[in-house]
């Protein structure tokens, strides 16, 4: 549970198993920013009908041939789902980077999709369509009425995890059988 004062950022929140909102059901979300005025996370995992190719190439950026065109490309979240988010390890010089951490970014600009293009980019990054936002006091509302589990992120598993595995890795981090809970909630 978030106490008055403690943020989210750097956690994941682990969708429970009640969860019916289409947008979050049995999602894994990558928490980047969370403060008083709310919180900003990427899905990772869901993924859209898209590759990191497609993306390029509609994004006229031209892609060297070891280009890793294949990648899917995530369902980041409901909002501005037209948008490019790109989570990734090492902060890099980009022209919009939010550091979540001190060795992981966000990053929303072009420079870093050309040099991924180019190979010169992260060599470990999840590009996600949309994200996730909650206004002030929001998250905590719904964390109380126990739609979510959260706990600190690992990056294991948002950049090495089977996308289908990650919601239940997510929930093992913090001795959580997902398949063994109730899809009813409860309040002490």
């Amino acid at each position: 549970m978030v106490m008055q004062g403690s943020f989210l950022t750097s956690h994941f929140l682990i969708a429970m198993p009640a969860m019916r909102d289409p947008n979050f059901e049995q999602t894994v979300t990558f928490i980047c920013q969370h403060n008083e005025e709310g919180a900003l996370g990427i899905v990772i995992n869901r993924v859209v009908d898209l590759t990191i190719g497609d993306v390029l190439a509609q994004m006229d950026i031209p892609k060297h041939n070891r280009t890793n065109s294949h990648a899917p490309v995530h369902y980041g979240g409901p909002v501005q789902s037209e948008r490019g988010f790109i989570v990734h390890v090492g902060l890099g010089a980009w022209d919009s980077t939010l550091p979540v951490t001190d060795s992981i970014g966000l990053t929303t600009s072009r420079d870093i999709l050309e040099a991924v293009a180019r190979n010169e980019g992260p060599e470990q990054y999840l590009l996600a369509l949309g994200y996730a936002g909650w206004a002030s006091g929001q998250l905590e509302n719904e964390i109380k009425q126990n739609a979510w589990l959260n706990g600190p992120a690992d990056y294991d598993v948002i950049f090495n995890t089977p996308i289908d595995m990650r919601w239940s890795a997510a929930a093992s981090l913090l001795g959580v059988d997902l398949n063994t809970m109730s899809s009813e909630a409860g309040h002490a």
